[in-house]
């Protein structure tokens, strides 16, 4: 995006960056390779045009099944690794239930086995969570949870310049 002039790079001083003048900058420690140079990475970027909200619809797979329950069994509350778990149809399928975000749920395999073909309530099984249709993209969940570089914080949400001060102070 910085190459075809679509957005900017942004430096810790808030100073923009085309790609020629970013690109003459010298490398740091983290650096892209690039056929006859190497350039900064870009850790923050300024779109130049906006033009849409991006689109808030999660698509209903397993992998986001998972991220949406953590890998935890919605029945006995285990936490475990995805190859020990499966997905549960709340009303089950051999009654019309259908495979949607609201119906379905992650199950460790014996906490599956023991409800079978029934709903929860005639399994004697209660649910810790409803299910539900999430409304963020779980991949970027995913990825502030795992790493947050510093050059992001004042412009994620809930953390700018004065909330960054207050947490280094105490």
């Amino acid at each position: 995006m910085l190459y075809q002039d679509v957005a900017q790079a942004v430096d810790h001083e808030y100073r923009t960056f085309d790609f020629a003048s970013w690109s003459a900058l010298v490398p740091s420690e983290e650096a892209i390779g690039l056929v006859s140079t190497a350039i900064r990475v870009p850790r923050v970027i300024l779109l130049r045009a906006y033009d849409r909200l991006p689109r808030r619809h999660v698509r209903f797979s397993r992998h986001n099944v998972f991220l949406r329950d953590h890998n935890r069994c919605q029945y006995c509350g285990r936490q475990l690794p995805r190859v020990e778990l499966n997905l549960d149809h709340v009303m089950p399928r051999s009654r019309g239930g259908a495979s949607v975000w609201e119906n379905v749920v992650c199950s460790c395999h014996r906490c599956n086995r023991v409800k079978g073909g029934r709903t929860p309530a005639e399994a004697g099984m209660r649910l810790l969570r409803e299910p539900f249709r999430p409304q963020w993209t779980p991949f970027m969940a995913e990825a502030y949870r795992q790493r947050r570089h510093d050059a992001w914080i004042p412009f994620l949400s809930g953390s700018g310049y004065g909330a960054l001060e207050a947490s280094q102070s105490h």
